[in-house]
């Protein structure tokens, strides 16, 4: 499919909603190889790990990213639906990682998986799902698809370690914060876009545009994300609100807060962020402090920003129904918390 069927119909949805029809028969030929390479003969403790996640309801949408650039400038093979199925099981892998080291209960609205197991088994099928990953890019046959995929992976990592020492820190800026999040979360998002280009023998200058798409709207979307925690609804944001200011984590709207904070503010968050001594009420007291400050409407212009960046970068490339989709898409990013 190469998305010129797209109906009225269609453009009323979502645009994520959007691309999943555009994109339904790739995206099954994805699905069908997850389900293929998350088997394991010998442990099966791997597929019920595996599936607990990938079959939670997930939007897809760095898959989907992949998909929709290969088509959208003329690939007509099937190396695009490896590639789709790599960075969903990236992805995922990240996910089972994180959870453990954040300590978190809840993902995309279930249970996690180091809850219902151990965190023994959520980071080593993480690491299985990494190793199935670097299989599937490898198949492709292209060594230029494996450095970005594998630089990717490689960022992911570093940002991941990053946030670690920083998190807790009131001196993290937001130069520190956008370094961090450009490595958890847009560097995936820009090597999704940017291999589906890659394998459809794009020009350099579309596969730049790819990449500076992916990694404006990846950072708009962590940025919303950090966003919704302190007031996203719990369906929206599939955990549970506060999850980070319960786990410490400096993100943008407390950055935003602390660099604009009294002496007495900046007390308040040094108990509770770097000492970490929260007590009942903490977390409303946090909220009130926000709102003081109106820094979620400063991360709301912040994240509108980097989708305009992406909306100018994916405007690059040449007319097609999937491109109008992903405009629409960075929009719509922003639009969770409007």
């Amino acid at each position: 499919m190469d998305g010129a069927g797209e109906t009225a119909g269609n453009k009323a949805m979502a645009p994520q909603d959007r691309l999943s029809a555009e994109l339904a028969e790739d995206m099954a030929a994805v699905n069908a190889l997850i389900r293929a390479r998350m088997a394991s003969e010998h442990a099966p403790r791997i597929p019920e790990v595996t599936a607990h996640l990938v079959e939670a309801g997930g939007k897809r949408l760095r898959p989907l990213l992949t998909l929709a650039a290969a088509r959208m400038l003329g690939y007509a093979g099937q190396d695009h639906v490896k590639l789709a199925a790599t960075v969903e099981f990236i992805h995922t892998a990240t996910l089972l990682h994180d959870d453990v080291v954040d300590e978190s209960q809840r993902r995309r609205g279930r249970p996690t998986a180091n809850l219902l197991w151990d965190n023994k088994s959520s980071v080593l099928v993480g690491d299985y799902l990494f190793a199935r990953s670097f299989q599937l890019m490898v198949e492709t046959g292209n060594l230029r698809v494996l450095d970005i995929l594998a630089n990717a992976s490689a960022t992911i990592a570093e940002g991941e370690v990053l946030q670690l020492t920083a998190a807790q820190d009131l001196r993290t800026d937001e130069a520190i914060y956008l370094q961090v999040i450009r490595g958890k979360t847009a560097a995936l998002f820009a090597a999704a876009t940017e291999v589906g280009g890659e394998i459809a023998k794009a020009s350099a200058a579309q596969i730049t545009a790819l990449r500076d798409y992916g990694d404006a709207l990846g950072i708009a979307f962590q940025i919303v994300d950090d966003m919704l925690d302190y007031g996203g609804s719990a369906a929206v944001i599939g955990k549970n609100t506060g999850d980070d200011f319960r786990e410490r984590k400096l993100t943008l709207p407390l950055i935003k807060a602390v660099a604009r904070a009294t002496p007495e503010e900046r007390a308040f968050w040094t108990r509770v962020i770097e000492k970490g001594d929260q007590r009942d009420g903490d977390l409303e007291e946090a909220m009130t402090v926000l709102q003081r400050h109106d820094t979620i409407s400063a991360c709301r212009a912040d994240a509108l920003a980097w989708a305009d960046r992406a909306k100018v970068a994916i405007g690059k490339l040449p007319p097609h129904p999937l491109r109008d989709i992903l405009s629409s898409l960075a929009e719509f990013v922003v639009s969770r918390v409007a």
